[in-house]
């Protein structure tokens, strides 16, 4: 059972008090908070875990504190939607909104090279009005010789040029609970210019201990790979332990499937899953198409399918896009052919611009029949 508590009420108030003591005598019944942040209020959640469905939603609705009860299902508890359409999404980070309305772009480098091109990456995306980028530090590979990331050699000059640049938020994948320290202690010794998504690849899914120690953590929101060979419904719950451990910030990313039935595409692209995660989850969701598809090929029509796949991701909804560039592709130490070039951004943003306003006239369309 969900006890949703009225907006930026305290724990101090008499209201909050009574509540409080009225669920802790409870039998057979534990308590779990969470604290939902958003641009203009602060929600307090409680869930009520164990013998609930004796409890009457009217008696525990009537409590002081208590402005919504919603009894929720076993998958999910706490990022679930719950069949409640209206319930709040997302959360407020770096002065932006990352909720189930709201669209970024994330274009950056797929793995940090050196100084002079991610300076090349941010002056273009400066030039281009966006705020956010992605930079890879440390790079898990299938190839064990292959290059894994400058790691924490990186991060001062990253977030150095990331606050010289006025980039608000960058999106940066760990492997280790030893790089979220890392990342944090690189940001204190820059004077903290910017903000961090904790970016967990597809092979760290269901890495269990590293989702616990990132959900242990409240300063920097996750954002979460599906699985490449496990089943949605796996990898959402691999989601829930982020935020069973503390951590509800979550932006959940559709990145392709391992699956020889996508070829020639790198993965089998599954962004028709976008509004799906919406309907079940109140997490954002962000399409990754730079892996998905995997190449720089062009459709007839002169369009790289890497571009149609993220517009059909943007047109059914998408709140967030992970896309590679790279200033000299051909020189990147990662992923080089998929990577789009900076001559590319503006013609690509103006795509994702076309895309977006195409699905809120859907959306419209629909609404309005």
């Amino acid at each position: 059972m969900l006890l949703i508590l009225h907006p930026n009420i305290k724990d101090t108030d008499p209201a909050y008090v009574k509540t409080l003591a009225y669920l802790e005598q409870l039998s057979g019944v534990t308590l779990k908070h969470h604290q939902v942040s958003g641009q203009q209020q602060l929600l307090h959640e409680i869930y009520l875990l164990g013998s609930t469905h004796a409890l009457s939603v009217d008696e525990i609705e009537a409590l002081p504190a208590v402005e919504k009860v919603i009894r929720i299902s076993e998958e999910y508890r706490i990022l679930g939607r719950h069949k409640d359409l209206q319930r709040k999404t997302g959360f407020h980070y770096k002065g932006l909104n990352f909720d189930q309305d709201s669209l970024h772009i994330f274009a950056g480098l797929c793995a940090v090279d050196n100084p002079k091109h991610v300076e090349e990456m941010m002056i273009a995306l400066k030039a281009n009005g966006l705020n956010c980028t992605r930079m890879g530090a440390y790079k898990p590979r299938t190839n064990p010789y292959a290059f894994q990331g400058h790691g924490k050699d990186c991060l001062p000059w990253v977030f150095d040029l990331a606050g010289k640049y006025d980039i608000k938020v960058i999106a940066m994948e760990v492997t280790h609970e030893s790089h979220m320290e890392e990342i944090d202690q690189a940001l204190n010794d820059a004077g903290n210019p910017c903000g961090v998504i904790m970016q967990i690849g597809t092979r760290n899914t269901q890495n269990f201990e590293l989702l616990k120690a990132i959900g242990k953590q409240s300063e920097y929101p996750a954002l979460l790979k599906r699985g490449f060979g496990i089943t949605l419904s796996e990898s959402l719950n691999a989601a829930e332990y982020l935020a069973s451990a503390g951590n509800s910030q979550v932006i959940f990313c559709l990145r392709g499937m391992k699956s020889e039935f996508g070829a020639p595409h790198r993965n089998m692209v599954d962004f028709a899953q976008v509004p799906t995660v919406k309907r079940l989850t109140r997490m954002p969701v962000c399409i990754d198409p730079s892996h998905s598809v995997g190449s720089r090929d062009v459709a007839p029509d002169g369009v790289l399918e890497l571009c149609h796949a993220t517009a059909q991701g943007v047109m059914a909804g998408a709140n967030m896009v992970l896309v590679d560039f790279h200033p000299a592709p051909q020189k990147a130490l990662v992923d080089g052919p998929q990577a789009l070039t900076l001559n590319e951004l503006d013609v690509f943003l103006k795509d994702m611009e076309i895309a977006r306003k195409a699905y809120l006239e859907r959306v419209a369309a629909w609404r309005n029949a």
